[in-house]
């Protein structure tokens, strides 16, 4: 009876020793099956963030690919607007010339003299901006040749006190519309530059310098063509 206690007794230790290692075991295996959902969980997640940045690459590639096509065409656009301008067409043949009609060519550039009625007259950014939807800007006076051309170009008639030129005061200095320094401040007859200020040219006076917001005529500026 003795042996068959010690026996019974040994295999219980033998079944609960067994039992604890499979709880073990069991706790293991469950620790391995989260690390690998929450692995596939990730890999998910990742195989979706890929499909929506190849989406998004799509999406941009196609928007870029419109952005080009419609730049492409503005630029034919421009390309073929310039070539009518100094190249108009008479009788199925073009004739080209330094300058479009109606523009003024001296030396390597083009002007074009604007001097409405007074309801039509501009402040210097709208001046500006007319300039620019021809292409141009407001005019920059390099040397003392190019001044005087410019004042011989800004008769008034009596019907406007100046023409918008582009120079203005910028951080408390003349500046052209380039970015450029006046170089020769002699040429404007009201100092010091103070912001807010521009400048007009009237024929047969001294370049005068009056509030941007004013209203004047204006002279625009683009390069001539060379022929």
């Amino acid at each position: 009876m003795t042996n068959l206690n010690n026996k019974i007794s040994s295999d219980f230790k033998t079944l609960a020793q067994n039992f604890t290692n499979c709880k073990k075991q069991s706790s293991q295996f469950n620790i391995q099956v989260q690390n690998l959902t929450q692995q596939q969980n990730n890999l998910t997640a990742e195989i979706s963030q890929v499909k929506q940045n190849n989406h998004d690459l799509h999406t941009k590639m196609k928007t870029l690919r419109e952005e080009i096509k419609t730049c492409e065409e503005q630029k034919l656009s421009h390309v073929l607007q310039i070539i009518d301008e100094y190249c108009p067409k008479g009788n199925n043949v073009r004739r080209c010339s330094s300058c479009p009609n109606g523009w003024i060519h001296f030396q390597s550039s083009c002007y074009v003299v604007h001097n409405p009625e007074p309801s039509n007259q501009k402040t210097l950014e709208e001046a500006r901006e007319d300039c620019r939807r021809k292409g141009s800007d407001l005019t920059i006076v390099g040397n003392e040749i190019e001044k005087v051309k410019t004042d011989s170009e800004t008769d008034g008639d009596g019907l406007i006190k100046g023409f918008w030129i582009g120079l203005r005061v910028e951080e408390g200095k003349w500046k052209w519309m380039d970015g450029s320094d006046l170089t020769n401040q002699a040429w404007i007859n009201q100092q010091p530059a103070t912001d807010g200020q521009c400048v007009t040219s009237l024929q047969n006076q001294e370049w005068t310098s009056v509030s941007c917001t004013k209203t004047n005529g204006w002279i625009c500026e683009k390069k001539a063509l060379s022929v």
